[in-house]
């Protein structure tokens, strides 16, 4: 296998501290028993005990077990190992993996298998058509009281004026978002809450509010039509507000198998939920989508998968017009030929695509988006047009000037509203996420 690039071993991290950490542990001198295979990677890495913490790496997938009590996924051992094997030269290639690595990779394989047997052989249990529908009828009844309060608080807010709007407290959004909650409805819940966060501490809060009130009354009058929309339309809805769909009906309805490259990846946490959108694009279908990962609690997001690589898999869509979201319905493969990343396109060209992908979608939060030659500034993004459009407060500025040094570079990122999210450079046909 290729090793990857520090850069790619970086995108992996949780945090910026577990990355900070990882790199001061990237040298020889605590590590022992280091090698890797076509498949593994593997050593000890001495901390302040007796015994050292045994790492393990499946890099197919990738995986990572350490022996250490973190509860960050991957650890700092983890990705200190992965930076060492990736950069220094100093962990040899080896015929067989150590023992310890080798066992904990025969259990993972184990396990699988018999998953996917036990899933196979457990019985399918029959629904009750008659409690199903009385369940859907309770639902729809919450979700249209929840939708005819709302369109009236809209009216109240568009007779008042947005001005007026800026002068109420935060608890004013948050009473709105929590009846929305008890209406079923909590997407919907969510944006109401983002955007009154927005009024009241960005310069720009007018524009975002205006724009706000037009995708909210736009999924009320679509609500109160649903019977007439059709099921792409019905979909990118109900994922707006919160409505979701069983991912067991997912896998057995629109699936397509191709190579994707790894676009790039984000990861947010709000407090409640952490989040993990990971970015892909079709060879042969020229299609890009979305893979979300949830964690909430104690539990922690799966690695993420190694920007610009690329995976022989097949993803089963989620119903919706425009950006669409996928799952994996196998574990994907790392393919033996990479897939390029697309040439890109100009702002003006990226946000014709956007105007599209929202009239189809109006309730896309973010489009993906590859541009050419672009510049990146403290706070903007300048194209070969002189066109620009602004960072997303969340960026890594500091990363992209370091990376870039101010020469033209492609950028993938997230087109948000007005502003756009960077998540990956292309340095001399070198992928690097951010």
């Amino acid at each position: 296998m290729t090793r990857w690039t520090s850069q790619q071993v970086a995108g992996l991290a949780p945090d910026a501290s577990a990355l900070a950490a990882a790199r001061r542990l990237a040298r020889p001198g605590p590590w022992s028993d280091t090698g890797s295979t076509e498949t593994l990677l593997w050593g000890k890495c001495q901390g302040s005990g007796k015994t050292p913490y045994q790492v393990s790496i499946d890099l197919t997938g990738p995986a990572v077990r350490c022996s250490c009590p973190s509860r960050k996924f991957p650890c700092k051992h983890g990705l200190a190992l992965l930076l060492l094997w990736a950069g220094s030269g100093s962990v040899a290639d080896a015929a067989e993996a150590a023992p310890f690595a080798q066992e904990w990779a025969t259990e993972r394989s184990a396990r699988a298998t018999a998953k996917a047997a036990g899933d196979a052989a457990r019985p399918t249990r029959t629904p009750d058509p008659a409690a199903a529908a009385r369940r859907l009828e309770e639902r729809l009844a919450l979700m249209d009281g929840g939708m005819d309060d709302f369109a009236r608080w809209l009216t109240d807010l568009a007779r008042s004026g947005t001005a007026a709007a800026r002068q109420q407290p935060y608890t004013w959004w948050d009473a709105t978002a929590a009846r929305l909650v008890d209406a079923q409805l909590p997407g919907l819940a969510d944006d109401v809450r983002s955007v009154g966060g927005a009024v009241g501490g960005r310069p720009d809060w007018a524009e975002r509010l205006l724009v706000a009130v037009g995708r909210w009354w736009t999924a009320t009058r679509a609500w109160a039509a649903r019977e007439s929309l059709g099921p792409a339309q019905l979909g990118d809805l109900r994922a707006y507000l919160g409505w979701s769909t069983s991912t067991q009906s997912v896998r057995q309805a629109d699936a397509v198998t191709d190579r994707w490259l790894v676009l790039g990846a984000h990861r947010s946490d709000d407090g409640r939920l952490q989040q993990q959108r990971t970015w892909l694009r079709g060879d042969a279908t020229g299609e890009t989508v979305q893979v979300l990962d949830f964690a909430a609690g104690g539990q922690v997001l799966p690695v993420a998968r190694v920007v610009g690589s690329s995976l022989d898999a097949t993803l089963a869509r989620y119903p919706g017009a425009a950006v669409r979201r996928a799952l994996f319905v196998d574990e994907p493969a790392v393919a033996d030929r990479g897939v390029r990343m697309p040439s890109g396109a100009s702002l003006e060209d990226a946000r014709s695509e956007a105007a599209h992908v929202w009239g189809l979608n109006p309730w896309a939060r973010r489009v993906p988006v590859v541009l050419s030659d672009v510049r990146i500034g403290v706070d903007r993004v300048v194209d070969a047009d002189g066109a620009s459009v602004a960072l997303t407060g969340d960026a890594d500025v500091w990363s992209l000037l370091a990376l870039t040094g101010g020469r033209p570079s492609r950028v993938f990122g997230e087109l948000e509203e007005s502003r756009l999210r960077p998540l990956t450079v292309v340095l001399d046909e070198e992928v690097v996420g951010l």
